[in-house]
């Protein structure tokens, strides 16, 4: 955002302690486990509305930004990404980048594939419980950044039993700084649900962070909320939120 005024069982038997492989054969397990829940959502159509409002010094609402995507399959098999309507341009204080759409599409839903795993620099933070299931806690930051890149920086909630990934918080990186200009980005939060009893999906990305600019902090709110997954071809359909 730029200111207006100048973010399968396979240890079922392994309920506690830090992972018994060797650090770099448990991530690369992650990795690969990403890989497969990539590939497994590539085959479904959903609903992305993302929904971005600023407020006031005084932290009241000022203006709001609003658009819904489609993801869906030509008759031919073709997958293709389509505006919902038209997106509703109400932001006061704040406006939407380039990055910030890049973000909504390639780092808020964090897919941490074999193909990106080197981008990365991985630290085991412990355990913690999400939802009933068991999980390690594995911190991640970009090695380095390079021009044009956007990249997350956080932690990832894993799945002792399968090596999936069922949550994540951080933010996206870099933030853009220039002595004419600023391009910074909210700290969220993305959770995901199982579809088809196996594949966990991005459901919803939350985040409410007040952006230090130059000219002042500025408070932000970001939700994101992905709905009505349905794998192509097939009649069954797995919702999440509000359609609407």
């Amino acid at each position: 955002m730029r200111t207006l005024f100048s973010l399968a069982a396979v240890l079922s038997s392994m309920a506690f302690g830090a992972p018994s492989d060797p650090p770099e054969d448990w991530i690369k397990r992650v990795a690969a486990r990403e890989t497969e829940t990539e590939a497994a959502r590539s085959h479904y159509t959903y609903r992305q509305t993302a929904t971005v409002e600023d407020f006031s010094p005084k932290g009241i609402k000022a203006g709001m930004y609003r658009e819904i995507r489609e993801v869906v399959f030509s008759p031919s098999g073709e997958r293709s990404e389509h505006m919902v309507g038209k997106p509703v341009l109400q932001l006061e204080r704040i406006k939407m980048t380039e990055e910030d759409f890049r973000d909504l599409r390639e780092v808020q839903p964090m897919l941490i594939t074999k193909e990106t795993l080197f981008l990365y620099e991985r630290k085991y933070r412990g355990e913690d419980t999400v939802d009933g299931i068991d999980c390690w806690m594995l911190e991640i930051k970009p090695r380095q950044l390079l021009s044009g890149q956007r990249l997350f920086e956080g932690t990832l909630w894993i799945d002792k039993r399968d090596y999936s990934t069922i949550r994540s918080e951080g933010q996206a990186v870099p933030q853009i700084r220039t002595i004419k200009d600023e391009n910074l980005f909210p700290r969220f939060t993305t959770i995901r649900l199982k579809v088809d009893g196996e594949h966990w999906f991005p459901a919803k990305t939350f985040g409410d962070d007040v952006l230090q600019f130059r000219t002042g902090a500025q408070r932000m709110r970001l939700i994101v909320d992905y709905s009505n997954y349905q794998r192509f071809g097939a009649e069954s359909k797995i919702t999440f939120g509000d359609p609407k």
